[in-house]
């Protein structure tokens, strides 16, 4: 590749975690702990956010509000949010490396870009105590970045630019229209418009989609359809430039973002 220097891909159901689902278990378990229970549906609302704000959004939800307000006399604040993010981290850590597997095609594709001279980054919504027991399982499975920058690294997380200003120099890429962001969540793309790459989403693998892969084989074709369209118009609408199913089809579109800026196209 001669003009695309750089791809910066999320971790949980982009890389590893096929239907994101490590944080899904842990947000479920802490509020009911806090006597507040939530669904799956109402945890996913948010994803790819910080942690801390990811909680603080699902307790500024009217439902979940107001739950709070009658299980424990107030309505949700601050030293609220601090209580339940401190119990909350524990319980992501503690399973995040059983959510380490690459997802299928991951290496092969990310290997291909290095051979084209393409850097490998990433950003992600965990804290670095949560991806630190991710990178080993990953790296043993084919998968390592160049970079890797996480929530608390920079001011803000997504959607914020903060975290993309950060890892092109990481990478030595300094015109971000040269870089690639990928992403299953709707603020992870909005991350990569903030910070002016291209930007491509993944439906099927991530949190749009929100199943594993033996529960996405088991789908009726009109199933998988409609639910794909779903969670494509969601990252579209998002602003994503491109919509794959899974990182294993994305080295068409680098072809194709190759060739739109060698005509002198930007994001």
């Amino acid at each position: 590749m001669k003009y695309v220097k750089a791809v910066i891909f999320d971790w949980a159901g982009t890389v590893v975690d096929y239907g994101s689902r490590a944080p899904m278990g842990a947000f479920v378990e802490t509020f009911e702990q806090f006597g507040v229970p939530i669904t799956i549906e109402e945890a996913r609302g948010p994803m790819g956010m910080a942690k801390r704000p990811h909680i603080a959004a699902l307790m500024a939800l009217p439902r979940v509000a107001k739950a709070w307000e009658e299980r424990h006399g107030h309505a949700p604040g601050e030293a609220d949010i601090d209580a339940v993010y401190d119990v909350f981290v524990p319980k992501n850590v503690a399973v995040a490396a059983q959510y380490s597997d690459v997802i299928p095609g991951v290496a092969a594709v990310t290997s291909q870009l290095r051979a084209d001279g393409v850097r490998i980054g990433s950003t992600t919504g965990y804290t670095r105590e949560i991806i630190d027991q991710i990178v080993p399982g990953a790296a043993k499975q084919g998968f390592t970045a160049d970079s890797i920058v996480c929530t608390g690294d920079t001011p803000e997380g997504r959607p914020s630019p903060y975290m993309i200003y950060r890892t092109l120099p990481q990478l030595g890429v300094w015109r971000a229209r040269e870089a690639i962001k990928v992403d299953d969540t709707e603020v992870g793309i909005e991350e990569g418009i903030n910070g002016g790459t291209w930007t491509v989403g993944v439906a099927v693998s991530g949190n749009a989609f929100g199943l594993t892969e033996d529960e996405v084989r088991a789908l009726s074709p009109e199933d998988f359809a409609q639910r794909r369209e779903a969670a494509a118009q969601r990252l579209r609408a998002a602003g994503a430039h491109y919509v794959i199913d899974s990182v294993a089809d994305l080295l068409p579109v680098v072809t194709e973002i190759e060739t739109r800026l060698a005509r002198g196209e930007r994001p």
